[in-house]
């Protein structure tokens, strides 16, 4: 798994940002970019909630919970999966059931 400072440098230099645009869009220093992108030091949970919005992805990318950038910026997604969050257990156990059997049929079709 990526540290936190080589997400935070592939997303840094996938928007072709300098550490010191970086760092002048959330009103910071460069200097702690760089102690950042070197795991020297960790933000806060805000300003990785920032560095995410600034760089186009998500805290969860940065955070190293995904390998995808985008996972998760598809407002109808998340929107459907903070829906099932709220259902009762029963009720979020079928629909994740459902939800698993369907994704398997596609991947299968995908294979064949």
């Amino acid at each position: 798994m990526s540290s936190f400072g080589k997400k935070l440098r592939e997303a840094r230099e996938a928007k072709s940002f300098s550490q010191a645009e970086l760092a002048r869009q959330i009103e910071s220093h460069h200097s702690i970019i760089g102690k950042y992108e070197r795991d020297e030091v960790k933000p806060t949970i805000d300003v990785v909630k920032k560095l995410a919005e600034v760089l186009d992805t998500t805290v969860g990318y940065l955070l190293g919970e995904s390998e995808d950038r985008e996972l998760l910026k598809d407002p109808s997604m998340l929107r459907r999966l903070n829906d099932i969050a709220r259902f009762p257990e029963q009720d979020k156990k079928c629909i994740l059931y459902a939800l698993d059997a369907m994704i398997n049929n596609v991947k299968l079709k995908a294979i064949q």
